[in-house]
């Protein structure tokens, strides 16, 4: 708006040093100061925002109505209250319209402060709010970066977006606390879980790391410059926290300038943060192709991937202060003021400007610009984005007065995204005959040393949800106990500390697991067996073909074929059907007439009955041929019966074992027994309430040095060669006792339970989650 001739500074001569002050009147000029601490080799760019600034108010506005805008620009080259001081004094004494703030020194800004509230000289504020230094109450500052209020209910939207009911704040600064306040609060109201981490001194964020993945909190919010914000996830990528398991919130309003390419490994990573910049300005494409030219002349390689944050917010204060002024000149003629530290005197003008300041309205490189009655920023907002290996993309908008507007397609990153074309660790042990090596595993690499049922459904798994995988055993060969200070070992304890993505082997589903772990729907059930060796009652011997019958049977066929042998001969020799002549003439006799059934023939017929094979005699009498059939029938079950009995004697060996239940197995100390250590079966026994089965556990706790072995193979060996019961899942002793046939089973199953696939354990979300999937449907 032109309201007519302005005097923004008018330049005199003094004549005298111990003139105070003087009103310029010679030449249209406005003069704005900016105190800078970026480096003059390689900066961020704040003096080419400043000058592009510069430049285009001057190029688009008329010299004679608003005279030429001149920024004089100091550096500091520390955060030194006493140079930053001894600067100040400079400035005022040159007569400037408003000063604008360095970005990264909060020593310096707090004395700046001061210093123009004191004398009344608008200061246009680009640091982030400090909250441990008083701002000056009668004259604040104007504050262009977003409030700290304002970050604080950006990431309180987020949290409960996603259904965050616990997280965990990783500071790097001494005023984060305060800062944040706003956070603290929510989560004090809601009576929700936050933990507050603090960086040490050495600034080394490895033990703070290792702390939170032992708490297992997979929401962590990082309040922290770009510079450590990269390296805390440097740290978090060597711990393996950088995983689909953990969500990161950075309040940094600088985000965009974290370069990930070289951390992230996984292409599904939840790195979440907020950006202010509004890349559609049409002058925002102008001062980014600027900053390239410039580091493409004066540094190596580029240092920052955008735009930083600092630049745009210069750019944008001069604007605002060049539009206030405009606005201001409309009322009155605006003169600017040589002033000095040692005078108490004020500039007249300042407080009006002040206030046309806070009524500016603008769209600038940082989004809209407005102004609160205190100078904070408000009526903005701010970008939700998410940060990957494929680069930024924004989820939503947060706005201060609305609040929070995410995208329609949020949910696309959790449940298929979350595995797709990713490659999952995969923690298991060896057993058989669900994983086990190969025979020339030697010769072979990676997955495919392995072979198994467990690894057979891996396979079929990644094939169905396109997925790749990497095998690793186990560290300490152990599935997984708790530990008398709450931590675990073995495959459950990798999936707590995240080292694995899944667990995948014979593991267990118990309630004292799924309490710190996630499963998925059982592939399998099975419950608790007892294995024991069978002991034979005999060794076989030469007479082993008599023991399909007992002796007393024996006994009574040889009394029935004495028997039957008599009377057979006695019949055939009362029939006058069995005599008869052999031949028509012998020697001259023709009326000779023989009986086939001499004592020895009589002997010998019934055997050819028993051997079922017969003889030459065949009975003519139908007396002998009534005896016959009879004998003829009982031989044909005789046989029948040896023949079933001798074939399962010579196949199964008659065994018997010393005891029948797990009731004979407790009552006894005999015959010692004991489970895997570290497994279920031995928590089974140790946490049940069953009177039988505590005193068993009593029995091998008592015995712990000697009862408990360290994989299943070894407690098949002490069955086999001592006196010894094992105690393990049905599964495997149905596996064993198939190959073994010494091996037999106890009495019936102790309990039911099943095999799941272990998963790290995460909170349960809605459908906007961006945590991993839970196995369990795909599964089923």
């Amino acid at each position: 708006m032109n309201c007519g001739p302005t005097v923004c500074h008018r330049s005199i001569v003094l004549s005298t040093l111990s003139t105070l002050d003087v009103v310029l009147t010679t030449t249209h000029l406005c003069l704005i100061a900016a105190v800078l601490d970026d480096p003059m080799e390689c900066s961020r760019g704040e003096r080419l925002a400043i000058t592009l600034a510069k430049e285009g108010i001057n190029h688009v506005s008329n010299l004679s109505v608003m005279g030429k805008v001149e920024v004089d620009i100091f550096e500091l080259l520390r955060d030194s209250e006493y140079e930053t001081g001894d600067t100040m004094c400079q400035i005022i004494s040159k007569g400037v319209l408003a000063v604008l703030g360095p970005f990264a020194s909060p020593a310096s800004d707090s004395v700046i402060s001061n210093i123009c509230g004191e004398k009344e000289v608008p200061y246009v504020r680009v640091a982030p709010e400090d909250m441990l230094r008083a701002r000056f109450p009668r004259f604040s500052p104007l504050d262009l970066h977003p409030t700290n209020t304002h970050i604080s209910l950006a990431v309180v939207a987020l949290l409960s977006f996603f259904n965050s009911t616990s997280a965990c704040l990783l500071c790097a600064r001494v005023d984060c606390l305060m800062n944040l306040e706003q956070l603290l609060r929510q989560f004090l109201i809601s009576k929700e879980t936050l933990t507050v981490r603090m960086l040490d001194d050495s600034q080394d964020p490895t033990p703070v790391l290792k702390e939170i993945r032992n708490d297992q909190a997979d929401t962590i919010i990082v309040d922290a410059s770009v510079t450590v914000s990269h390296l805390i996830l440097e740290r978090a990528s060597e711990l393996g926290m950088l995983s689909v398991y953990y969500t990161y919130i950075f309040t940094t309003m600088e985000f965009s300038l974290l370069q990930l390419d070289d951390i992230l490994v996984e292409r599904y990573v939840n790195i979440l943060g907020f950006s202010v910049l509004n890349h559609s300005h049409p002058y925002f494409s102008d001062l980014l192709l600027s900053l390239n030219r410039s580091w493409q002349e004066n540094c190596e390689h580029a240092p920052f991937p955008g735009v930083p944050l600092s630049p745009a917010l210069l750019y944008d204060a001069v604007h605002v202060v060049v539009s206030a002024v405009r606005e201001l000149n409309c009322s009155q003629s605006v003169g600017a003021t040589q002033l000095t530290c040692q005078s108490p005197k004020i500039w007249e003008h300042g407080t009006s400007l002040m206030n046309y300041l806070r009524m500016v309205e603008l769209e600038g490189l940082t989004g809209h610009i407005e102004f609160n009655s205190k100078g904070r920023r408000f009526n903005y907002t701010l970008r939700v984005l998410h940060s990957s290996s494929e680069g930024l993309k924004q989820l939503g908008e947060w706005h201060s007065e609305h609040g929070l507007s995410m995208e329609s397609d949020v949910h696309l990153l959790n449940v298929a995204g979350s595995v797709f074309n990713a490659t999952l660790t995969i923690t298991t042990i060896l057993e058989n005959p669900y994983v086990m090596l190969r025979p020339d595993h030697q010769a072979l690499a990676g997955n495919e040393r392995y072979e198994g049922f467990c690894v057979d459904m891996l396979r079929e798994l990644a094939q169905h949800l396109h997925f790749s995988y990497r095998l690793q055993l186990v560290a300490d060969g152990m599935y997984g106990t708790p530990g008398p200070n709450g931590t675990w070992t073995g495959m459950v304890g990798e999936l707590i500390s995240r080292k694995a993505d899944l667990a995948i082997a014979g593991l267990t589903i118990t309630s004292e697991r799924e309490k710190v772990i996630d499963f998925s729907k059982p592939f399998m059930t099975l419950g608790i067996s007892i294995m024991y060796t069978a002991h034979m009652t005999r060794q076989p011997s030469y007479w082993s073909f008599l023991d399909p019958f007992s002796p007393g049977v024996w006994l009574f066929m040889l009394l029935a074929y004495l028997m039957v042998s008599c009377v057979l001969f006695l019949v055939a020799r009362l029939t006058p059907y069995e005599w008869c002549s052999s031949e028509p003439c012998l020697q001259g006799r023709c009326k000779l007439v023989l009986n086939q059934y001499t004592l020895g023939n009589s002997l010998w017929f019934p055997v050819g009955g028993i051997m079922q094979q017969g003889t030459a005699i065949s009975p003519h009498a139908l007396s002998t041929r009534c005896l016959s059939t009879v004998w003829w029938f009982f031989t044909l079950i005789i046989v029948s019966s040896y023949t079933a009995n001798m074939a399962a004697f010579l196949t199964i060996q008659r065994m018997e074992v010393p005891i029948d239940s797990v009731d004979d197995l407790a009552d006894q100390t005999t015959i010692e027994y004991g489970t895997m250590q570290g497994g279920s079966t031995m928590n089974f026994f140790q946490n049940s309430q069953y009177e039988t089965y505590q005193r068993m556990w009593n029995f091998m706790h008592a015995k712990q040095n000697s009862v408990f072995v360290t994989s299943t193979e070894e407690g098949i060996n002490r069955v086999l060669n001592s006196n010894y019961a094992y105690l393990l899942e049905s599964t495997m002793s149905e596996y064993y006792r198939q190959r073994n046939c010494n091996l037999t089973q106890i009495g019936g199953l102790l309990d039911t339970k099943g095999y799941g696939i272990g998963m790290p354990l995460v909170q349960c979300k809605d459908r906007n989650t961006l945590h991993p999937f839970k196995m369990t449907t795909i599964i089923a």
